[in-house]
């Protein structure tokens, strides 16, 4: 980013636009593997993750079947949010490697037939990134505060905030600044008080974004992943939060998401990357209150893909999946978009957890040793009926890294372990992320698993990742590792991502639909449930299937042409 001055294009509102589908868009039926790179492999022996371990273990992604790879931050950044308070767009952090392994690592995954979007952060900055730094330094009303939202505060001396908002991570969303005045003035971080909201209304910002894009584009990526892609703009003057949009795990519209004037953001954005060709992709991570709202952002001239969250949260309940289900082909198909998949990622409990979580705060406050423990057979089970399920609808999908090896969530991680900023800012009363970021075991009879070549890892892992780990699930008959490569290969040979679903009738707690050939049945009841008289392709499970009928928590797919 620099801080020349640039006549920004127009953002604003328009219409809803239809993606044109002629040609094949290869990610309208994708599977794309996220790495969250401090996690996956360590190549230098500190405990962390970098780019250089990706490489020397993307032969197993390349082994699993996807199409991409989605990658995590690897900036330049102090860490305060383990890479999403980014310090400089443009390089990589020395203790993710360099831009050379970088680029020897995109070379590398092109050259194994895959594609690799990254990580952009624009909602805010690090406050270690020379813009805020020179903020604080400036006067109110400078140029350098206003890339940044500094304002005055309420109350006769400034001391009250200028609004209600709350931080996502827990607490306020404003921080007064020290800089020796009678009344300082506060800034808007939206997340942690190291992570300074930027000012998309000013011209600087939305060019030096542009460089950003072209600079990655340049070096041949084939995407962007958009963090907090709904919260770049916010209502005009900053007013409270009225009550009935007070913040909780569903994240309602207030005035500092979704607005309107976002996606004039992104139709920008969309004819930057049209200078590169028009296999370029935006990916929105848009935590919007409603099907209809998040089609706004893959419409034709926008962003390609947005993460249907809905379906993530909805649970272990067939009514609650089917409705999601619905109502995003119903939005997406509106606008001619595809409907992109998910049930894990970095900032959700594992699901080979959360599906057998009795508390429904599971998914979005992280789980601990005080919570009652879930089953883990139970939990596994369902986790495996979930993905063939969610693999058998037509759309991309989006995997996350180790649940290929069905990782549970590390719930009794110690609190002394933990670094996420929400546990720190909600005074443990939101556990945080830390339990679904352990890092991956490849091999149980190294030390730290194989996750480098020393034994330290920045999060403890627990014992029973040992017997989950690569070299003992390798090539034994239904671990979830081949499980995983098994149904991805089943899934490219029946061209399931592009295909058209029909739903069959079925008992209650039961769903059921045909997507060309195949036929995908999962039981979420409490009963076995009969099946139609078809070939068996794949089940969740070895034991899913007794006497011809399918038993609860288990998943099966059914040729039928």
């Amino acid at each position: 980013m620099t801080t020349s001055r640039t006549k920004s294009a127009s953002i604003e509102h328009a219409g809803i636009p239809t993606q044109q589908t002629g040609a094949h868009e290869w990610w309208r039926d994708a599977v794309i593997y996220q790495i969250y790179p401090r996690s996956f492999a360590d190549s230098d022996g500190d405990g962390l993750g970098d780019l250089n371990g990706i490489r020397a273990h993307l032969s197993h992604i390349v082994r699993l079947g996807v199409d991409a790879i989605w990658l995590s931050p690897f900036y330049p950044s102090p860490q305060a949010d383990a890479g999403y308070d980014v310090a400089d767009y443009q390089d990589v952090d020395p203790k993710f490697g360099t831009l050379a392994d970088f680029d020897a690592l995109l070379e590398q995954t092109h050259a194994a037939g895959l594609r690799l979007i990254i990580d952009l952060v624009p909602n805010h900055t690090s406050s270690e990134h020379p813009w805020f730094k020179a903020a604080l330094a400036a006067a109110p009303g400078s140029p350098q505060r206003n890339r940044y939202l500094f304002r005055d505060g309420r109350g006769a001396q400034g001391e009250l905030p200028p609004n209600n908002w709350q931080s996502t991570f827990g607490g306020p969303a404003w921080t007064r600044i020290d800089d020796g005045t009678d009344r300082p003035q506060w800034y808007l971080h939206l997340f942690d008080t190291r992570q300074p909201d930027l000012n998309w209304e000013n011209p600087e910002v939305v060019e030096a974004f542009r460089e950003v894009l072209r600079f990655w584009l340049g070096r041949g990526v084939d995407g962007f992943r958009v963090d907090v892609a709904h919260g770049l703009m916010k209502q005009d003057g900053l007013p409270d939060n009225p009550p009935e949009y007070v913040e909780d795990s569903t994240r309602p519209r207030g005035p500092m998401w979704d607005q309107p004037s976002v996606h004039g953001i992104y139709r920008d954005w969309h004819k930057v990357l049209q200078e590169f060709g028009d296999e370029r992709i935006l990916v929105a991570e848009a935590w919007v209150s409603d099907a209809e709202r998040r089609a706004h952002y893959v419409r034709r001239d926008e962003m390609q893909q947005a993460f249907n969250f809905g379906f993530l949260v909805a649970g272990w309940d067939a009514d609650a999946m089917r409705a999601q289900i619905d109502e995003a082909r119903a939005a997406n198909g509106a606008v001619g978009a595809t409907t992109t998949w998910v049930l894990s990622n970095h900032d959700v409990v594992r699901h080979a957890t959360r599906l057998a979580a009795p508390s429904p705060r599971a998914w979005a406050h992280g789980l601990g040793p005080e919570d009652v423990a879930p089953d883990p057979v139970l939990g596994l089970s369902r986790a495996r009926a979930a993905t063939l399920f969610m693999l058998a609808l037509p759309g991309g999908a989006y995997l996350y890294q180790g649940e290929e090896l069905g990782l549970p969530e590390y719930i009794e991680l110690p609190a002394a372990a933990r670094q996420d900023p929400t546990f720190f800012r909600t005074g443990g009363a939101r556990l945080g992320r830390d339990g679904c970021r352990v890092p991956l075991p490849w091999d149980s009879t190294l030390p730290g698993l194989g996750f480098g070549p020393g034994p330290h890892t920045w999060l403890p892992q627990p014992e029973s990742f040992a017997e989950l780990a690569v070299n003992r699930q390798t090539g034994v008959p239904d671990s979830t590792l081949e499980f995983y490569r098994q149904a991805l290969h089943l899934r490219r040979e029946r061209h399931l991502g592009a295909g058209e679903l029909a739903w069959n009738t079925s008992a209650p707690g039961v769903l059921d639909f045909t997507n060309g050939v195949t036929r995908a049945v999962i039981n979420a009841s409490t009963r076995p449930v009969a099946l139609p008289g078809a070939r068996l392709l794949i089940a969740s499970d070895p034991d899913a299937l007794t006497e011809g009928a399918l038993l609860p928590d288990k998943a099966v797919w059914l040729g039928v042409g």
